[in-house]
């Protein structure tokens, strides 16, 4: 098992392979497809972001509310393959890692591989597993979408699998 601290360095994941088991922590975001159409707007506007893309870490994901006293409730992937369309723009303007749950398009895969970035796999039905490593949670846009806006999560030890490295390497 890996340990990685995020942002990641070039190095760290040019040393990272297909298969990898990882514990991530640091900073990352949560997007789903509404906020991922809201961010090409921006984009298409050439307004900014409500995050620096560069070497970013965007996670599948829509946290559910948390329960007093906790930074998130269940906080489980949701399907890759529904932000095959987004993926390779974001990755190809410094997009870091990438994480959801089961395999992503061949284009998606290339602009990994072209970009020096990583797709990290999480365990699908373990949302309660992830809400315990997620230690803060901040909504910082599209708060109208609810578990659909832009969180940020500061995590630790994010448990994922890489599942496309930047060699080309893919566990599908």
């Amino acid at each position: 098992m890996k340990e990685l601290t995020l942002p990641l360095s070039k190095k760290t994941v040019k040393e990272l392979k297909a298969g990898d088991s990882v514990l991530i922590s640091g900073t990352i975001m949560t997007a789903r497809d509404c906020a991922h159409k809201r961010l090409f707007s921006l984009l298409d506007d050439n307004k900014p972001l409500p995050f620096d893309l560069k070497d970013a870490v965007i996670y599948y994901a829509g946290p559910c509310p948390a329960k007093p006293e906790q930074p998130s409730g269940s906080c489980g992937p949701t399907t890759s393959a529904r932000m095959d369309v987004f993926a390779p723009r974001l990755l190809n303007l410094g997009l870091g890692a990438i994480i959801g749950k089961g395999e992503m398009s061949d284009e998606v895969r290339k602009a990994v591989k072209d970009n020096c970035a990583v797709y990290f796999a999480a365990i699908g039905g373990a949302g309660a597993l992830y809400a315990d490593a997620i230690k803060k949670s901040e909504c910082i846009a599209f708060d109208d979408l609810l578990s659909e806006a832009v969180y940020k999560l500061e995590v630790v030890n994010f448990p994922a699998v890489v599942a496309y490295d930047c060699h080309g390497g893919s566990i599908y």
